[in-house]
């Protein structure tokens, strides 16, 4: 119940000083249908990851948001839900709580981001600022969020 009440607070917007600039080296991902991408080739693109797991409680309470925030912005943003279970536990959760966002485990660690801690979340504008780089549950589809995507998108 503490995770739930903690995933209502919107995360914060890094200062402009703050933003740390992604280099986009190669990253292999895969989603639960076999498909790869490489991170290198969202370049120019806003992009959402969020780092995630099945058995995480916090990860689990910000994820009815993170399913709204992707109903309202799949055509628009680039969301890479990343975790690192077996494809079958993946696609069970996903069916059993009827998410439709598709997941992509790593075929390497991301040289670009060192999670230590899940969920973790971060929000990379299209010049590959880190908007927001959020550790712990947060209500990712508040007001705060949605504006800042959608003056990211402009």
């Amino acid at each position: 119940m503490l995770h739930k009440g903690l995933a209502l607070f919107s995360p914060s917007v890094e200062a402009e000083a703050d933003t740390k600039l992604v280099h986009y080296a190669s990253w292999q991902l895969q989603d639960v249908k076999g498909n790869a991408i490489d991170f290198k080739d969202l370049k120019g693109k806003v992009v959402l990851i969020n780092f995630w797991a099945t058995w995480c409680p916090p990860c689990i309470a910000e994820m009815p948001n993170l399913q709204k925030l992707h109903d309202a912005y799949k055509d628009k943003v680039v969301f890479l839900f990343v975790s690192n279970e077996k494809k079958e536990k993946i696609e069970g959760f996903l069916s059993k709580n009827k998410y439709s966002f598709n997941v992509f485990t790593s075929l390497e660690n991301p040289s670009e981001f060192e999670v230590s801690s899940i969920p973790r979340t971060l929000l990379i504008n299209k010049e590959g600022k880190i908007i927001i780089d959020k550790e712990g549950a947060a209500n990712w589809n508040s007001e705060t969020v949605r504006e800042t995507l959608d003056d990211l998108l402009k």
